[in-house]
């Protein structure tokens, strides 16, 4: 899967790095206990950049 810059991540999460955290591990999370997929990723994918790619393709985002 492509590199995703930090900037990018950045601006999904309110500028927050906190909530970026936050959001991306709870998602990998959910993932690693069986939820599915948002994205087309591999099985060896690991659960924490599925879950950053999601947030970067806007299928996962940071609630107000």
């Amino acid at each position: 899967m492509p590199y995703v810059p930090i900037e990018k991540l950045l601006d999904k999460s309110e500028g927050s790095i906190y909530k970026l955290v936050i959001l991306a591990s709870k998602r990998a999370l959910e993932i690693a206990e069986g939820q599915p997929k948002l994205i087309d990723a591999n099985s060896s994918t690991k659960p924490s950049t599925i879950a950053l790619h999601e947030i970067a393709e806007n299928k996962v985002y940071c609630a107000p």
